[in-house]
């Protein structure tokens, strides 16, 4: 059996009624995995897709999936699920602040907890696969909340990575560059900064859902193993310049 399948395997993916989440459900899917796809919207295109199920999901509640994982044996959780909000830090709202870092970070977390909590109560082993950004290693702009959020993932990633690998948990994450999806809608339709982006990547283009996926299929399967607390830039070669 190749290093790379996930034959016998449970999969959630949060946030995967499109975009990064759906693609990321499609390939695990594609290596074998029954698959779980989660949104606070209709996931009923991917689950057409993938051959899975579907779950009613609304993470802007940070602790709606704490009785999603026990007895249903889940092996894999990628937190995928996210939002953005945009404006100059003197104009930011507390309120957008707050319901970015609920779904963004708090979620996460508290999605993660549960998650482990299953696995360790079964005797199991997991993979945990969050969904960063090049914003967790740089600054942006108009987007303080994201970013504060997507540092924080990175930490978090490293700090339960340093807590579950001895419990046969891996954690990791993905950090997307700019890639083409109803978050970085307003970015493209902007002429001029989507031009000064485009200059930057490498690769020479915006990246596709399906440039993530294979990534996560990588950190969710056994050639993973002894991978934890890693965060896998793809990116086009964007942190490379």
């Amino acid at each position: 059996m190749s290093v790379f399948s996930l034959s016998g395997r449970r999969a959630l993916v949060t946030g995967a009624g499109s975009g990064i989440g759906r693609a990321i459900a499609v390939a695990l899917a594609g290596a074998g995995a029954h698959v779980i796809a989660a949104g606070r919207s209709s996931c009923a295109e991917t689950a057409a897709l993938t051959g899975g199920e579907t779950l009613h999901l609304d993470l802007s509640d940070p602790m709606a999936a704490r009785d999603v994982f026990a007895g249903q044996g889940i092996d894999i959780l990628v937190n995928n699920a996210g939002i953005i909000r945009r404006a100059d830090a003197l104009d930011f709202t507390e309120a957008d602040w707050d319901a970015v870092m609920d779904v963004n970070l708090k979620a996460v977390f508290f999605t993660a907890q549960a998650f482990a909590r299953a696995v360790t109560a079964r005797g199991g082993t997991g993979k945990i696969v969050n969904i960063a950004s090049l914003l967790s290693f740089q600054g942006g702009i108009r987007v303080p909340s994201y970013t504060a959020s997507k540092h924080g993932l990175a930490g978090l990633t490293r700090l339960l990575a340093n807590e579950w690998a001895g419990r046969g948990i891996n954690v990791n994450a993905l950090a997307p560059g700019y890639v083409e999806t109803a978050n970085t809608a307003d970015l493209r339709a902007d002429p001029d900064r989507s031009a000064a982006i485009l200059a930057r990547i490498p690769a020479g283009r915006w990246g596709r859902p399906e440039d993530i996926a294979g990534a996560a299929v990588f950190l969710a399967s056994p050639a993973a193993d002894y991978v934890h607390g890693a965060i896998l830039n793809v990116d086009g070669g964007w942190l490379a310049r």
